[in-house]
């Protein structure tokens, strides 16, 4: 029995791919060739140590992979920069859900050479979310705990970190193109590995969900870190957090080193810091200048 509907599963899954129209399965072969190109140890089950799973990414990408050719329709800008090996992109977060992060992880899939799966390092609260935060796994991603990407370093993972956390990503409107405080975190972490850190600016997200006000208390009562105000939602329900149609540029900065002991005091680590956040302020102005409008 169990035979038989797999073969009838299968027997769907072949009509439904079929009936799709040419363009999209030129999609669709597209994330599955980059997707075999991505070197990755799995074991019998087909995962990889953090639960990541190359099948579960060609299986559910290609809605991301529509949104960034033709929702957001993202330019990635000197992507030749980000080195093979271990490597941290540290970016700034904005616009109320995390489409910045989505779309920086296509760009190094569908974009890079050779292809990278940019590992996500979630705020704490996604893993108590249920199936999400097996989904995130199996994405690539995990809770951004230390330990944990620590290991994906010494894996010589790319490991995507947004130091704003949920504070740039509800940042208001009047604030944008503003970094937020960094967390040093990230800089411990690379002094620690001898990690380079490739400083990505993300033009474009800043405008997707203009925040008018955040009833963050409000947000605690339900369990969520904040609870920002749009011109759409809540008025608009779910469908007010529908981002628009921006067009995004994301800009990959020249690699930096930094050398020192990983337990300094956190006035010398805020030194290091201020210099990724220079380099993402100064990707904001080249940016900006080159844009012709928010959608353009």
């Amino acid at each position: 029995m169990d035979q038989s509907r797999e073969g009838a599963l299968a027997a769907v899954r072949e009509v439904a791919g079929a009936l799709r129209p040419l363009w999209l399965r030129r999609l669709q072969d597209r994330i599955d060739a980059q997707v075999a190109r991505v070197p990755a140890r799995l074991n019998e089950y087909a995962f990889d140590d953090q639960g990541f799973s190359p099948e579960f990414v060609q299986r559910t990408a290609l809605p991301m992979a529509l949104m960034y050719e033709y929702y957001f329709r993202v330019r990635a800008v000197d992507i030749e920069r980000v080195p093979s090996g271990r490597v941290l992109l540290v970016a700034n977060h904005a616009g109320q859900l995390p489409f910045d992060g989505l779309m920086l992880s296509m760009a190094m899939l569908l974009e890079a050479q050779p292809p990278r799966i940019a590992r996500g390092m979630a705020e704490y609260w996604v893993s108590e979310l249920p199936f999400v935060s097996v989904m995130a796994a199996r994405g690539g991603a995990l809770v951004g705990t230390p330990r944990n990407c620590t290991s994906m370093l010494q894996s010589e993972e790319c490991v995507m970190v947004f130091p704003e956390g949920v504070r740039g990503m509800n940042k208001l409107y009047r604030d944008r193109y503003q970094l937020m405080d960094f967390g040093l975190g990230f800089m411990r972490l690379a002094l620690e590995t001898r990690t380079p850190i490739v400083p990505i600016s993300i033009v474009g997200s800043e405008d997707q969900q203009p925040g008018l006000a955040n009833w963050s208390r409000l947000g605690r009562i339900f369990g969520m870190p904040a609870l920002p105000i749009t011109p759409t939602f809540p008025l608009l329900g779910p469908a007010g957090l529908l981002p628009l149609p921006v067009r995004y540029h994301i800009y990959f900065g020249e690699p930096l080193v930094f050398e020192g002991d990983p337990s300094e005091d956190d006035a010398h680590i805020q030194d290091r810091v201020d210099v990724v956040k220079a380099a993402i302020l100064s990707g904001f102005e080249r940016g900006l200048s080159e844009r012709e409008g928010v959608f353009r």
